[in-house]
């Protein structure tokens, strides 16, 4: 594994003989009594500021801030005109520019695309505070108040936008952030040691021209460096016929035979190419990978589906090379993804100075999404599920960062002694996953080298340690705090892992638990299953079974809540009334349902867009998914998850009938939905019982934050 610098081995900027401020100023009354006459690096967000490791901006700013910089904080600003972009003045150094915890066109708009009537975080939920398209239209805001400073974008909008990338609202592939935003460097994934190396450099005089071997940003250039070898994408994974294979990671040691096939070859008698033969060859530290033109993803969606396949076999840091898109005449870089963090730095940026608290000028509006995180401790960061429709892999990586089981308590004794609201419940330990404390591969080499874009799927991997002794340890400890009455884990639970372990279930059934548990097994049949990336139903059953036992051992009346997840590629109107069935069968109704949302960059989107399994070799000729794109099918799929709901009946006797399942429609027991419409109720006319053509069916959200949510970010993720 590559190592990098310690995260807090530089010397300090000289302005760190101001100290710690209180809260990081948003104002210029609160720079005056800091005593500061500008501030070194301004941080503009689409978020409230709420001094908490859980909010980016905060996290960044205390980092930088604990290097010695002065730091302000320009939040939600208004973006109709520069004008509040000069609130706090020039900067110093740069711009940092963030949409904030979740991708701004997520946080606004619904999977149906309509307006999300609040935000989670915004003081009083207040929606419409940020723009679309959030880090782009920030981006040329603070260019135009102060155009000679530069421009750093970050956070998870930067972060899944930061290449050619399918966009949903506009139902069109747009550019790099990068391009749209006019910034001067873009820093994706987890961003410590990007924005720690960018300011030190800048403060030491280098220009941002000059700031292009760091890992973890993407940057425009317009050739080839001197001593650079370019591989075309098709050399590294050539799309090809494909493969019947057990495994859908399997790497095929040589490009099928059957070349003629390839959507990019010129030349269809072209001989096949061997991947090692070809790296082999090459210095990989010195070795870019050019991937398919903006133009040409834009215009051919096999393209785009194996340009979407090579950008996620490097993802290693341990392995991955640096890539290359061209946009126009210019192009667009990525060096190779960050250095995971070290615990030791992990304790470091956790244990900062945070208030932990909303901006006193908010007064008593209160923040939705603080309100829910405020007493929760994050103990680690990554995940290695590789959901193809979660965000959290693309951004954070697979590799887990860990926190120490002292710092995490020095966290809760924290919280327990210093927050106002405290009544001595610490609502979550836990992150991205609840369960992925310390489990790792078992070989640092097999890791660095490791190209799976799963360590569960299609099943555990041999190499992986499913060890949870270190959890039981942290939770043990942390229940018997004084002052601490309850524990409860509320991040999503890996269950195929925990299954693994049945001292972590009764640990977990026992103390940790408040009469629910959210689980997310997002489907029961094998075709969304397999597109997903997540185990079959079976591994809930089992792990549903140890649950109830350690439950009923306990004294305890518990329940698991399932997530399922509607019109993922993949789905089916049949699979969709199956698991419609096991619902009933299983007496679950749900209350609120999630419909798939393609977010930027994820794998399932590139399925969305483009109907080609990217999971596979591509070609023209490779499998294609079933995609449930139309809208009235879509609202079809979140019918049958709330099949008790009568709102729902007449679209889905419709749909029965079609489907040739009309003996599911009738008033038994063994009957999906009933044959009449009460009163008031979907198409009915009050007193009378009649059957009419169904009409699109709206599901309320309430706009907070799910962490299984694609866009989304988790505790403490920049």
């Amino acid at each position: 594994m590559h190592t990098a610098p310690a995260l807090f081995s530089r010397r300090k900027y000289w302005a760190s003989r101001f100290g710690i401020a209180p809260q990081l100023p948003v104002s210029r009354e609160e720079m005056d009594a800091l005593g500061w006459d500008c501030c070194d690096i301004i941080l503009v967000t689409g978020d409230a500021y709420v001094d908490h490791p859980s909010f980016g901006m905060a996290l960044v700013g205390r980092l930088l801030e604990a290097q010695g910089f002065r730091v302000g904080i320009i939040s939600q600003p208004d973006w109709t005109s520069a004008a509040d972009f000069k609130r706090l003045g020039r900067p110093n150094l740069f711009w940092g520019v963030t949409g904030g915890n979740m991708d701004s066109m997520v946080n606004r708009y619904t999977s149906d695309r309509r307006i999300r009537s609040n935000d989670a975080y915004t003081p009083g939920g207040e929606a419409g505070k940020r723009p679309d398209h959030c880090v782009t239209v920030y981006a040329q805001r603070c260019r135009e108040a102060f155009n000679d400073v530069p421009v750093i974008l970050g956070g998870i909008e930067s972060s899944l936008r930061r290449i050619a990338h399918f966009d949903y609202w506009s139902d069109q592939v747009r550019r790099s952030v990068l391009l749209d935003a006019k910034g001067d460097l873009l820093v994706y994934g987890n961003g410590e040691r990007q924005v720690v190396e960018i300011a030190h450099r800048l403060a030491a005089g280098e220009p941002v021209s000059q700031l292009t071997d760091i890992r973890g940003t993407a940057f425009l250039r317009k050739e080839l460096p001197q001593g650079w070898t370019e591989l075309d994408s098709t050399s590294v994974d050539e799309p090809g016929e494909l493969a019947p294979q057990i495994d859908p990671y399997a790497e095929s040691p040589a490009v099928s035979a059957h070349s003629g096939s390839s959507p990019c070859a010129n030349n269809a008698s072209e001989k096949p190419i061997h991947f090692n033969r070809i790296t082999a060859k090459t210095n990989r530290e010195r070795t870019v990978i050019r991937l398919p033109s903006f133009e040409q993803v834009k215009s051919d969606p096999v393209l785009y589906a194996h340009a979407s396949r090579v950008l996620h076999q490097e993802t290693n840091p341990g392995n991955a090379r640096a890539l290359v898109q061209r946009h126009g005449t210019r192009d667009l870089w990525l060096n190779p993804p960050p250095i995971p963090l070290t615990t030791p730095e992990m304790d470091g940026v956790y244990d900062l100075p945070y208030s932990r608290l909303p901006h006193p000028s908010y007064q008593d509006a209160k923040i939705p999404a603080f309100e829910m995180i405020q007493h929760s401790v994050t103990i680690m960061r990554g995940c290695f599920g590789g959901c193809t429709f979660c965000s959290i892999t693309e951004h954070e990586g697979r590799i887990i960062q860990n926190r120490s089981e002292d710092s995490i308590i020095k966290e809760i004794e924290s919280i327990r002694d210093t927050s106002p609201a405290f009544t001595g419940v610490i609502s979550d330990l836990g992150g991205p996953t609840a369960n992925m404390y310390r489990l790792a591969c078992k070989s640092p080499e097999i890791e660095a080298a490791c190209r799976r874009p799963s360590c569960v799927f299609p099943g555990v991997c041999k190499n992986l340690n499913t060890d949870h002794s270190p959890l039981i340890k942290l939770y043990r400890r942390a229940r018997t705090l004084p002052g601490i009455k309850r524990i409860f884990i509320a991040s999503g639970l890996r269950y195929d892992l925990a299954v693994l372990s049945p001292e972590y279930v009764k640990e977990l059934a026992t103390h940790h638990v408040g009469g629910y548990l959210k689980i997310a097994p997002e489907h029961t049949e094998s075709g969304p299953l397999s597109k997903m990336m997540k185990p079959g139903i079976g591994t809930y059953d089992k792990f549903k079974a140890m649950f109830d036992k350690y439950s009923k051992e306990a004294g305890k009346e518990q329940y698991l809540i399932p997530y399922f997840i509607a019109a993922h590629p993949g789905t089916t109107d049949e699979d969709m009334l199956n698991l419609a069935l096991w619902l009933k069968r299983n007496g679950f109704r749900a209350d609120q349902v999630q419909a798939f949302l393609p977010s930027p960059m994820a794998t399932a989107t590139a399925m969305y867009h483009t109907a080609k399994n990217p999971l596979r070799k591509v070609s023209r000729d490779s499998e294609t998914v079933y995609i449930p794109k139309p809208m009235k099918q879509r609202r079809l799929h979140k019918a049958f998850l709330r099949y008790h709901d009568a709102n729902n009946w007449p679209l889905l006797r419709e749909a029965l009938k079609r489907m040739g399942r009309a003996d599911l429609i009738g008033n038994g027991k063994h009957h999906l939905i009933p044959n009449y419409q009460p009163a008031g109720t979907g198409d009915a006319v009050e007193g009378k019982r009649i059957h009419r053509k169904a009409q699109p069916f709206r599901t309320q959200h309430n706009g907070l934050p799910d962490k299984n949510m694609p866009g989304v970010k988790g505790k403490g993720k920049l």
